[in-house]
């Protein structure tokens, strides 16, 4: 990984955008509510109301 060698004062910069980036193709491919669902039952699950 040779940017992040090159660039070791913004590395944090690039990993942030790359994640928003892949975060906003999810959610155009429609996988936000599947994502979001899965969270809920799980939060559901551990306070034990689902």
């Amino acid at each position: 990984m040779n940017i992040w060698e090159k660039n070791k004062k913004y590395g944090w910069l690039y990993g942030t955008v790359l994640g928003i980036l892949f975060l906003g193709v999810g959610a155009l491919q429609g996988h936000l509510a599947d994502i979001w669902q899965k969270a809920v039952m799980i939060c559901m699950e551990c306070i034990g109301i689902g």
